[in-house]
Parts: structure tokens; C-alpha cells; sequence
């Protein structure tokens, strides 16, 4: 984990895992057709970039992602040209203040930032991306991020749902399946499933 290991070491260490997953599917009993990446808030985005790579690489094909809440672009601060950003700034569980830390305690160096790998919305080419469910929470500075990378996504071609929970928090995902924003994302995945 960053910051003792920035990036690209968590992308390289998830690229690493997926392509043991699609290329020796007997280890866990599996058909690489199976295999789903899923990640929400940062795991989206390594989800998002792993996708990316695999593509861009060539050395497996991965048929679905669902990205929860995902950050795929590199600027939250005032500057953001995304409106949630500034938005939902302050006063909600994940603030633009505490993205800006994590993004700096994850690059290496100001040029990661520009790179696809870090923030895959920075992607010139997105055309032959898996199949993708992208949610996002309505008070989420990630919110409009996410639905920007939803929107890109289609615009090259791909099928992609894009769903955004009114009156939900970045994080909801981590709460007891009671919780309705949790049922509603349970719902959501096993409809994108079948």
C-alpha cells in the first residue's frame, strides 16, 4: 500500500493476480468467462486501470468490471472540472480535502498523475473495455467522476450501465445489507450479472 509502495505497485500487484486468474483458471476451478473485476472508491480505479492494462497488453480478455463509486480522474480540489467535487467538498464521509491526500500519498511523481494507469478517464482510447456497471452515491465528490468514465466508456463503443443512488454517501457499500443503498447495489449486480 501507498505510501510506502506507490504507484504502480498496487495496479502492477492486482495485474498480477487477474492474470494468474484467467490464465491458470484450474488453480481455483474456474472459467476465465467467470471472472468479474469489482472495486469500489479506489479499488474501482484499480479495477477501471486493470481493465485498461489487460486490454492494452493483450495477455487476457476480461468480459465484465463493476466499479462502485470509483475514482478515475486525478484532480479534486478546487480546480476539479467536476461540480461534485466542489459540491460534496466538505461535510460528507470522504471529503475533496482527504482525495487530495490519498492521490498524493499514491504517486510517485506529479507525471503519474497524467497517466491513464492512475486516473483511466485520462484514457485517449477506451474502445474494447469489458462489458461495465458503474455506481455511483449522490453526496460523493466521486460522484460525477465516475459517471464522466460511464459516459467515455459508451461514447467508445462498450456497454456500460451507469447508476447513481439519491441520498446515498461514499461508502455505503460497506454497510449491513439492510441498509437500502446496499440492497439497491445487490439488486443492481446480479441484474448485471445474468
Amino acid at each position: 500500500m501507498a505510501p510506502e509502495h506507490p504507484f504502480p505497485a498496487a495496479l502492477e500487484d492486482c495485474y498480477a493476480v487477474a492474470k494468474e486468474l484467467f490464465l491458470n483458471p484450474n488453480f481455483f476451478d474456474i472459467e476465465p468467462e467467470d471472472v468479474i473485476l469489482i472495486g469500489d472508491s479506489a479499488g474501482g480505479n484499480l479495477a477501471a486501470a486493470v481493465s485498461l492494462m489487460a486490454r492494452d497488453l493483450g495477455e487476457f480478455a476480461i468480459k465484465k468490471q463493476i466499479l462502485i463509486y470509483p475514482a478515475t480522474f486525478n484532480d479534486h480540489s478546487e480546480n476539479s472540472p467536476f461540480a461534485s467535487v466542489i459540491e460534496n467538498a466538505t461535510g460528507y464521509l470522504l471529503t475533496s480535502k482527504h482525495i487530495c491526500q490519498y492521490m498524493d500519498l499514491y504517486k510517485k511523481t506529479e507525471e503519474d498523475k497524467e497517466n491513464p494507469y492512475f486516473a483511466p478517464l485520462l484514457a485517449k482510447d477506451l474502445s474494447n473495455m469489458p462489458k461495465t456497471l458503474i455506481i455511483t452515491a449522490e453526496f460523493d465528490p466521486l460522484r460525477d467522476e465516475g459517471e464522466a468514465f460511464g459516459n467515455a466508456l459508451k461514447e467508445h463503443g462498450n456497454s456500460v450501465e451507469v447508476h447513481r443512488l439519491n441520498d446515498a454517501l461514499h461508502g455505503f457499500f460497506s454497510l449491513d445489507y439492510r441498509f437500502v443503498h446496499v440492497k439497491k447495489t445487490y439488486d443492481l449486480i446480479m441484474n448485471f450479472l445474468k
